[in-house]
């Protein structure tokens, strides 16, 4: 069976001026049989010789061979450049003659020319071969990493529900879940990350915050920065509302009363009940 989107070994079953037509077996009247254009048709190819080709189709919609390497194959991910756009989508650059074809639909965010995007290769309902950027059923879950491990990953889709879906490597499977996913995220932003831990079915639980004596300090001089712009307070504590806290600082609650039970302790500020401020010696010390 002659497979579109993949790359198959094949065997010239017949010479014709314009190139050569291929099949799964050397027969008179193959079933299936699709043509090699004569332009890479490699020299003294003979019938019965087998070539290693991939299946797309054509701009004509015909099934077409080549033996040029595509940049990614059915079921597969990759980035690729943005080309061109038009009213039906985006066209990607993949390698070949042809572009592939990146529908609106298949958009996790609007692409321009020149953007570089992450993409899984799929068969439409009109056996073509098309892009989409929602790739979490296209990702890995064999990934060699354990949880401590700092991996590289690309925010592919933001969820309110779950948290923010990277690709790790851009191709294995990792979330970063909604309570660990403070800040600011967007599509495409590529992250270092902690794993958190390796999931039974093999996905990846990120984490973009450091460890937490690093990460305690980082959020330390994140509030004592917001305070200093706010004339030396705050009207937070311990107290205060999970989403007002996110909202002033990008944190956490439970990160903030950390950070703020560590300041305390080193002497840098003084809790009132609503408020937070920084000592008064430390800010004329600063001065």
């Amino acid at each position: 069976m002659i497979v579109l989107g993949e790359k198959q070994e094949l065997v010239v079953v017949q010479k014709v001026d314009f190139g050569v037509y291929l099949a799964e077996e050397m027969q008179e009247h193959p079933e299936e049989k699709v043509l090699l254009p004569g332009k890479q048709v490699p020299e003294g190819t003979q019938e019965g010789d087998t070539l290693s080709v991939f299946i797309y189709r054509d701009s004509q919609d015909r099934l077409i061979a080549t033996v040029h390497e595509p940049l990614i194959e059915k079921g597969q991910t990759a980035i690729l450049e943005v080309v061109d756009t038009a009213r039906v989508g985006a066209f990607l650059d993949w390698g070949l003659e042809k572009d592939l074809l990146l529908p609106f639909r298949e958009q996790t965010m609007p692409v321009q020319k020149g953007d570089r995007c992450l993409v899984a290769l799929y068969e439409d309902k009109s056996h073509r071969l098309c892009a989409t950027m929602k790739v979490y059923h296209y990702l890995k879950t064999d990934s060699p990493y354990k949880a401590g491990d700092t991996v590289q990953g690309r925010v592919y889709e933001i969820s309110r529900n779950f948290g923010v879906f990277v690709a790790v490597d851009d191709i294995y499977s990792a979330l970063i879940p909604k309570e660990e996913a403070q800040g600011s995220y967007k599509v495409n932003e590529v992250l270092e990350m902690r794993v958190s831990r390796v999931k039974g079915d093999g996905k990846l639980d990120v984490s973009a915050r450091k460890q937490k004596p690093l990460q305690l300090e980082e959020d330390a001089q994140k509030i004592l920065a917001v305070m200093e712009n706010s004339r030396g307070e705050l009207p937070l504590d311990d107290k205060s509302d999970p989403a007002q806290i996110k909202a002033r600082l990008g944190i956490s609650k439970a990160a903030f009363k950390r950070a703020v039970g560590h300041l305390m302790k080193e002497g840098k500020i003084s809790q009132e009940p609503g408020k937070i401020f920084i000592k008064k010696e430390d800010a004329a010390g600063d001065e």
